[in-house]
């Protein structure tokens, strides 16, 4: 698919790169295609594969309420734009800006170059280890809350550990399993306990640090230091994680902050930042279908050196 649009290095391969096909990409591609861009999406997976985890939705517009029914209409939706050339089951390992284009190499050896790329890589989860409030054994890996399954809940008390909302969005999804979840969540995940602070499954303990034992057959220990210093033992039926995620970046020209992530306002102006990819402050469905929008239309805007409106930085 070769665009018409051209550079001082000669015909652009489209005109516009996405990496990254979650909710945040595949509106890119889709904004795209409304104002009449050729864009090719490139992801390593399915279209929107960490949307079908997601058991419960509580603020999307449109009616869905979960997660497989959203990514199903948005797969479908994408699929059907023919300005959009899908590249599934490829990465881009590397990514290079410069002043007329931006080129993307594939794991496939293929480059893409285009006026503009969007990057919308996302995050993956942490593990114990990654963070400075959790001591655990080093080669203990827990699953994270949203794996988590009615029966493996059911009649048990799970420990819990981080404040982020996929502990909401389980209590939403399984309204009636009886569940005890015992939440240890650090200073920094404070504002994040809202929306589950009134549900009578949820034990709530302020930490400064939890200690993690070794298992012990099917029960999981641990010492946790609340905010006061006190010292309590824990134990639990099974542990799983909600302490966040890490940012994903493809290698190249990405400028990243101390934790990881890429401010839109520091990049390349050739390279646009959209989705989680951008701070850990605005992770919802709806912020990552607008900002992938909106990266593609600030793309537009500026390959035909129009006025860009201002664009919120997250």
């Amino acid at each position: 698919m070769a665009s018409t649009s051209t550079g001082s290095s000669g015909a652009y391969d489209t005109d516009l790169i996405v990496i990254g096909g979650g909710p945040a990409g595949c509106a890119a591609a889709r904004m795209a295609a409304s104002v009449g861009m050729r864009s090719v999406l490139v992801e390593p997976d399915a279209l929107c594969r960490n949307l079908y985890r997601i058991p419960a939705l509580n603020n999307v517009l449109g009616g869905y309420t979960s997660g497989p029914e959203l990514a199903d209409a948005i797969t479908a939706e994408l699929k059907a734009t023919d300005l959009c050339r899908l590249e599934l089951g490829r990465s881009a390992t590397a990514l290079r800006a410069e002043h007329d284009q931006v080129t993307v190499t594939l794991d496939t050896g293929t480059r893409l170059s285009a006026p503009y790329a969007i990057v919308a890589t996302g995050v993956g989860p942490l593990q114990p280890r990654d963070v400075p409030w959790i001591t655990a054994p080093p080669d203990l890996t827990l699953p994270p809350l949203w794996k988590a399954e009615a029966a493996d809940a059911e009649g048990r008390t799970l420990l819990v550990l981080g404040g982020d909302r996929p502990i909401g969005t389980f209590l939403r999804a399984h309204p009636t399993t009886e569940t005890g979840l015992l939440v240890a969540y650090p200073p920094g995940d404070d504002y994040k306990i809202d929306e589950i602070r009134e549900d009578p499954r949820v034990t709530l303990l302020a930490v400064e640090h939890v200690t993690l034992h070794p298992p012990q057959g099917p029960t999981t220990m641990a010492e946790a230091v609340d905010r006061s210093g006190e010292r309590h033992s824990v134990m639990a039926d099974a542990a799983f994680l909600s302490i966040g995620n890490a940012p994903t970046t493809p290698p190249g020209d990405l400028a990243r902050d101390t934790t990881g992530y890429c401010p839109p306002a520091a990049q390349h102006p050739r390279v646009v930042i959209a989705g989680d990819l951008r701070s850990a402050r605005y992770q919802r469905v709806m912020t990552a279908l607008g900002s992938g929008s909106e990266a593609a239309l600030h793309a537009y805007y500026a390959a035909r050196d129009l006025h860009t409106p201002e664009r919120q930085e997250g």
